[in-house]
């Protein structure tokens, strides 16, 4: 069996090497399409494996990600061929078998994961299982549900992990990591990377916003306002189909932002674009061509696979995104704002692999004088993010302090004040649904334990009592009250 993904640009290819004609295959596709990256399971025979097949059709159905599905195919075939070795299937697998597979993946395979991992996996089952109830192939799930939960999961609800910069390393990643400067912010003459100033401003850009990396790094000219060579001083983005789970909100985009963004502008996209002609034009077929953009840069008018269509940028998925170019008379230009090789816009994996070159780069210079304190294992994106949340969380909280303090307001009123305001302010720019995620989220990004260790230690001086002297006295006060209760 082999698991394939669909993707149209490759059906073009085909078409094209096999003479099929233009038109037969825009029919063909109209009628027939799948959304990109649809998983497909195929026998030896190049037939569909069912049920899963049609299950991945309908999670395509559904608009789970192109990353979700494949996720999931690949945690189901896993599952199918662990059951095919055991002499089961999906069908008749047993609870027994279920809770092997867990096992197996978490202390006796190759490559073992965690429960966090597992968790992951989990879902995916938990999801397949549920499509054959619902369509009748099984009457229940293999395995009972718990009074916890109907899961595989743990059902552990963990804290996300947190880390921020401090601003001496936020700026030797900018500019050394990222940018090839040394640490005294002289020009490396053994450089050798590539588009520094274009990696400078994402990280500028992430940091100023708190977006994550599927955000910033999918962002459009005219969501910017940059378009047909305009620079304006700032900029508010609506995301929404490149937001986490689709949920809408508006970011701003400060002036800091804008200003580092404008030297990759100028110097090296153009560069970049004029070298890619070649290549976009070989896979014209391919993109989403705009041939008009509206006066506000909402919408969009273009061929796309042979049709001409209208977009709103602000729904536009990543995917689609990646192959939107600007028929500009002069050639074909990506609407990307960060592009790379072929002018196509930067994958996760391509940005990885700017963010390890980078890392190796602080480490090179870990030694000098002018260098900060590194972590013990390599920076994040993310870690931007945990970073404009820190900052903007302190700011908001002394700003209602002071007005407390000018106002002379009550302790409860203060006490609230700071709960709410700043917390929702933080709330609203990160894009989380409930404070109670923002609270969370924030509250690990300083250690808490010298704060616990000078609190103990204030008690501890005021009555010169040590550690074991107040657990003895606690020990001791529990057995008078045992006693007495008895």
């Amino acid at each position: 069996m082999q698991l394939f993904y669909t993707d149209t640009r490759k059906v073009w290819k085909v078409g094209e090497i096999a003479g099929v004609p233009y038109a037969d295959l825009e029919g063909l596709l109209r009628r027939r399409a799948l959304r990109q990256g649809t998983p497909i399971l195929l026998d030896d025979r190049m037939r569909p494996v069912e049920p899963l097949s049609s299950w991945f059709r309908t999670l395509a159905m559904n608009r789970a990600s192109s990353k979700t599905m494949k996720a999931y195919a690949l945690t189901v075939l896993m599952l199918m061929h662990f059951l095919e070795d055991r002499g089961s299937d999906l069908l008749s697998a047993t609870e027994s078998d279920i809770t092997q597979f867990r096992q197996w993946r978490l202390d006796d395979d190759e490559e073992t994961v965690d429960e966090v991992s597992f968790d992951r996996d989990a879902a995916a089952i938990g999801a397949f299982y549920q499509y054959l109830v619902d369509r009748g192939y099984l009457e229940r799930r293999p395995w009972r549900p718990t009074a916890r939960s109907t899961s595989l999961g743990s059902g552990i609800s963990r804290d996300p992990r947190i880390r921020h910069l401090e601003l001496d390393q936020y700026l030797f990643a900018r500019d050394v990591g990222f940018g090839g400067l040394t640490p005294t912010a002289d020009l490396d003459e053994d450089f050798g990377g590539w588009c520094p100033h274009r990696n400078r401003a994402s990280c500028e850009l992430a940091l100023l916003t708190g977006m994550r990396a599927q955000e910033w790094s999918t962002l459009l000219l005219p969501e910017l306002g940059l378009e047909h060579g305009k620079r304006p001083l700032t900029a508010e983005v609506d995301l929404q189909a490149c937001a986490k789970f689709g949920r809408p909100r508006t970011s701003y985009i400060p002036r800091d932002a804008m200003d580092l963004l404008h030297p990759y502008l100028l110097l090296e996209r153009p560069d970049i674009v004029a070298k890619a002609q070649r290549v976009l034009r070989r896979r014209c077929r391919e993109l989403f061509v705009v041939q008009r953009l509206e006066a506000d840069g909402t919408k969009v008018h273009g061929v796309l696979e042979g049709h001409r269509v209208t977009k709103t940028i602000k729904r536009m998925p990543p995917d689609l995104r990646r192959i939107t170019v600007m028929e500009t008379g002069d050639g074909l230009d990506p609407l990307a704002v960060f592009i790379g090789h072929g002018g196509r816009m930067l994958t996760a994996s391509g940005w990885d692999r700017v963010r390890w070159r980078a890392w190796a780069r602080m480490k090179a210079w870990s030694g000098d004088e002018a260098a900060p304190r590194l972590p013990r294992q390599v920076w994040h994106y993310h870690d931007l993010r945990s970073t404009f949340a820190l900052q903007l969380l302190i700011y908001l909280t002394r700003q209602a302090l002071d007005d407390i303090k000018d106002q002379e307001l009550p302790m409860a009123t203060l006490l609230k004040h700071m709960a709410g305001n700043p917390l929702l302010k933080v709330q609203q720019r990160l894009g989380h649904a409930r404070p109670a995620t923002t609270y969370r989220y924030i509250r690990y990004l300083e250690d808490p334990m010298p704060e616990v260790e000078a609190a103990f230690r204030e008690w501890t001086d005021a009555g010169g009592a040590s550690y074991a002297t107040i657990a003895l006295h606690q020990l001791n006060s529990e057995g008078r009250n045992d006693a007495s209760e008895g």
